[in-house]
């Protein structure tokens, strides 16, 4: 199965768990540009990413993203 990534689901994931984009940016050593940039859908996070920010938060890496099946 083919999917298509929507948008980025981020904030919804933060606000779930409790937590600000600047104290993921910190526990990740991330800048809270660059997640506002994939929250932003200015940039696709790259998978080790999706995997870190998804540990993080402890949601499945699917649940960062909105997805289409593409048929």
């Amino acid at each position: 199965m083919k999917y298509d990534l929507g948008r980025c689901l981020l904030e919804e994931r933060l606000q779930l768990a409790g937590m600000t984009k600047e104290q993921l940016a910190q526990a990740l050593h991330y800048k809270p540009e660059r997640l506002s940039d994939y929250m932003e859908n200015k940039r696709v996070m790259p998978l080790k990413t999706a995997i870190s920010i998804a540990d993080t938060l402890r949601c499945d890496t699917r649940d960062l993203y909105e997805l289409t099946v593409i048929t």
